[in-house]
């Protein structure tokens, strides 16, 4: 093997990308756009306050404390609404989804239980909601959460059970953390297998590729040129996502030797599929189509975007046969939760899987044929 030869054809696929600028642009930004907007939305759910409209006809002091007991524990931003207002017509007119509201007579009826125990004295808060609201659940939830704390405080009864927290992490994790090594894998995934069918097919359809077999060039040359020019461009791509995702979202992810592994072999693994598929495609539209067919279930199937304990069981079921999906678990447990063992087993199989699929490629790769 030529290691000269190898290089020369590694320059010349460099110098196309720099004649094609703005294909490559947009290759480039596409995830970092998604950090950008994903990053957004997620760092504004890490501190997220509910909007609650509270409509209080009580009017007095326990009431006013129970507001404060909403606004505090639950982290709600209370909206006051008039005692004189129709609720339900001030949730159609306004918009909000969710209005509570707060009894007149709740202060009188607290006394009574606390002074005379009058265990019979109660008061009804009524919810006054939008129920094709998606996230009016979501409040009806952590409200009822909030006022069994506040019933239990005017009760004076100390809690029997006592929860308590233990992480079995080192560190609190931001999702944006979560997040951005689903999006390396899935990005280096999308480079991989669209460039060696986009590049394969379109050489094929010209017959460079049959001519190739006339020149000095070896199909191993020819290749390992391919692996390095994809591996080249996924570091660059893997590259501006951090300095993207360090600079707006100040992340705190663990850069280490398992960053490169597992690149490696996500091109290993994509590429070996993007050269099967050029074997068993004709034109390049056909294998656009069969590369969009593979990748686009992968990317929302594999827990890129969102944990796939969020799936139904037995979608997690076919993640887990996913190349993907061990590429993420991987990225995860090397730069988030610095696990060693974990980062080993993922890529032990996805290795395994690269290994078959790269192989099975490069035997589907022709020169004679011009395939």
């Amino acid at each position: 093997m030529n290691l000269r030869v190898v290089f020369a054809n590694l320059y010349v696929k460099l110098l196309s990308v720099y004649r094609e600028k703005t294909t490559m642009f947009f290759t480039l930004a596409f995830p970092i756009i998604l950090i950008l907007v994903f990053g957004t939305i997620f760092m504004s759910q890490d501190n997220m306050n509910f909007h609650l409209c509270v409509q209080d006809l009580d009017q007095s002091k326990s009431s006013k404390e129970s507001v404060e007991a909403l606004e505090l524990n639950g982290k709600f931003k209370i909206t006051r609404v008039d005692p004189a207002v129709d609720t339900a017509q001030y949730v159609r007119d306004t918009k909000v989804n969710l209005v509570l509201v707060i009894p007149k007579g709740l202060e009188k009826s607290l006394l009574r239980r606390k002074f005379f125990n009058d265990f019979t004295a109660s008061a009804t808060v009524t919810y006054v909601y939008d129920p094709s609201s998606s996230s009016v659940s979501t409040k009806m939830d952590i409200l009822n959460g909030v006022l069994a704390g506040i019933n239990q405080e005017m009760s004076r009864i100390p809690p029997f059970l006592k929860p308590v927290s233990k992480s079995i992490l080192i560190r609190k994790y931001r999702f944006i953390e979560y997040f951005i090594p689903g999006i390396i894998a899935m990005s280096v995934m999308t480079l991989s297998l669209f460039g060696a069918v986009n590049m394969n097919t379109e050489l094929r359809q010209k017959g460079i590729i049959r001519k190739l077999s006339t020149t000095p060039i070896t199909r191993t040359e020819w290749i390992l040129s391919d692996i390095l020019y994809q591996f080249t461009i996924a570091v660059v791509s893997t590259t501006l996502m951090l300095l993207v995702s360090y600079a707006v979202f100040d992340v705190n992810l663990h850069i280490n030797a398992w960053l490169p592994a597992f690149i490696s072999l996500d091109v290993f693994a994509f590429v070996g599929i993007g050269m099967i598929l050029t074997r068993f495609t004709k034109e390049a539209q056909s294998a656009a189509a069969a590369a969009n067919a593979i990748s686009f279930p992968m990317m929302f199937l594999s827990g890129s975007f969102f944990p796939i304990e969020l799936m139904p069981g037995f979608l997690q079921k076919i993640a887990k046969t996913l190349p993907l999906y061990y590429v993420n678990e991987g990225l995860r447990a090397a730069m988030v939760f610095e696990d060693t063992m974990a980062a080993l087993r993922a890529a032990a199989i996805i290795g395994a899987f690269a290994a078959v699929v790269f192989i099975l490629g490069i035997i589907a790769t022709k020169w004679e044929e011009g395939q």
